[in-house]
């Protein structure tokens, strides 16, 4: 019985890579069920039943691109304190537990707003506070159930249980036994309905360490940092994910607080189910939990436009680390018709052994160690860059490795690519967008993305109907348009001399 289960498993799975893309995108399309909750959550469907298993995705439309002046970084906090708990997990006696957490706010802040006084802080009183806030902190820890929400999902057979957040969107989820989705959806619910922001002050140390080890000690990190601060000048992708440190310690568990009520807001909520279902039934359960969620009270408030480039913008970074470089240049986001062509440009570059930078960087002239192109950075709710990331290899340097990579960039502009690398270029793709949905947790994340970004799943069935629209006269055309000096921005990593 299990040898056919998965013969059956591997029949299909190569069945749908013989297909034509679009019966086997229809196909995809067209077997999900779209609902719409009455307080606005997005819900969407899929019953496969290839095995007895559900991956469950929740996204969030908010990030850090909604955050205001001073409260960078507050998504991915935010995030961290999700995994805290709820009135009912994670706590032995939460009527006890809640008196010590308003005193330990209260001491908190009283100690922040002391410290922000800078020089003219009474360090007796910090002292003091610290003293207390410990103490506290010390008496808090007897009624906290550590991570109880990772062990209740481990314990009923949960697999791939994780949480991101990025510019634009913020996404739980997991795999589970199709039996437990009651059990999701009442953890789930509850962190959205009764969430309990526990052992803030230790969590946002935590944060601070995490950005001190991903930035402030990684030569990476902080070029990519100053890269987008560099190519951003108003737009708040400028800003990091993990929010600058005059922010992250300035934090205050009010602050969290509010910016939670726009983060939960249902219009902003979708919520994709993929696996062995019954979709109505399934409906009726997210309904019984998720329907209480009341609708949101903020609205979000327009942001403003990037303006556009007119000169190019350099930084440089001063690291004890080998040289790198980011180029990157503004274009429009998804679903503009440039995008497309972005996309196919970025496979030409530097998709494989083959690609014109490998080929031409690493293994003709061997001036690199790694070169690399995305599309779409950061993120794609408001118009991006087309970023390229290399590295030069040793003795070569930064400015020989940039000259060589703007004479391919000009070699796009002038001499249009041959049928034959076009062709290979979009089956390239068309292989890597089915292969990216084989599996019940890549489509809950796919139909997921495009449904809380754009507003319709259905972007991700026409995706390489538009990819086989671009022809090589688009790619001279973009590459034209946007590929230029003054539309340019560089940073460069150098290594600090002794």
């Amino acid at each position: 019985m299990k040898q056919n289960k998965i013969f059956v498993l591997i029949f299909f799975t190569a069945l749908s890579f013989c297909l034509p893309f679009e019966t086997f995108a229809l196909d995809l399309e067209q077997r999900v069920i779209r609902s719409k909750l009455k307080n606005g959550i997005t819900v969407l469907m899929m019953e496969r039943h290839i095995s007895p298993t559900v991956s469950l995705f929740i996204r969030h439309r908010i990030g850090a691109v909604d955050e205001k002046p001073g409260e960078t970084g507050a998504a991915h906090m935010l995030e961290h304190m999700m995994f805290k708990g709820t009135k009912t997990i994670g706590t032995k006696d939460y009527a006890a537990e809640k008196i010590l957490l308003e005193a330990i706010e209260e001491t908190g802040t009283a100690l922040d707003k002391e410290r922000n006084k800078g020089q003219k802080a009474d360090a007796k009183t910090i002292e003091k506070l610290s003293a207390r806030l410990r103490k506290l902190q010390d008496e808090h820890k007897k009624y906290v159930i550590p991570n109880e929400i990772d062990r209740i999902y481990t314990q009923n057979g949960g697999l791939d249980m994780n949480a991101s957040t990025g510019q634009d969107v913020t996404t739980y989820h997991v795999s589970l036994p199709a039996n437990k989705i009651e059990l999701w959806a009442r953890i789930e619910s509850d962190r959205l309905l009764n969430p309990v922001f526990r052992e803030f002050y230790t969590e946002r140390e935590v944060v601070m360490e995490e950005r001190r080890q991903r930035v402030d000690t990684n030569p990476e990190g902080k070029l990519y940092e100053e890269f987008m601060n560099t190519a951003y000048k108003v737009h708040p992708y400028k800003n990091p994910i993990l929010g600058w440190p005059e922010d992250i310690m300035n934090y205050r568990p009010a602050t969290m607080k509010r910016f939670f009520e726009k983060y939960r807001a249902p219009e902003n909520t979708v919520i994709a189910v993929v696996g062995a279902i019954n979709p109505k039934e399934t409906l009726k359960l997210i309904e019984k939990y998720f329907g209480q969620i009341p609708a949101a009270k903020q609205k979000d408030t327009p942001l403003p436009p990037e303006p556009k480039q007119t000169q190019e913008r350099r930084a440089e970074v001063i690291f004890d680390a080998n040289p790198a470089m980011i180029i990157g240049y503004h274009k429009p986001n998804f679903p503009a018709f440039d995008d497309y062509v972005f996309d196919v440009m970025e496979t030409i570059l530097s998709q494989g052994r083959t690609s014109r930078f490998y080929n031409v960087l690493l293994t003709q002239m061997q001036i690199a160690t790694s070169v690399n192109v995305y599309n779409g950075l950061p993120a794609a709710r408001y118009p991006n860059l087309f970023t390229i990331f290399a590295r030069p290899r040793h003795p070569h340097t930064n400015d020989e490795l940039e000259e060589v990579i703007y004479k391919e960039i000009d070699k796009l502009k002038t001499k249009q690519v041959t049928a034959q690398e076009l062709t290979k270029a979009k089956n390239q793709m068309r292989m890597k967008f089915i292969g990216s949905l084989d599996s019940n947790s890549k489509i809950a994340s796919i139909i997921s993305y495009y449904e809380v970004i754009f507003g319709d799943y259905k972007y991700f069935s026409d995706y390489l109907k538009n990819i086989d629209k671009i022809t090589a006269e688009d790619i001279r055309r973009v590459a034209n348009t946007y590929l230029n000096k003054e539309n340019r921005t560089v940073a460069v990593l150098k290594k600090k001399e002794e």
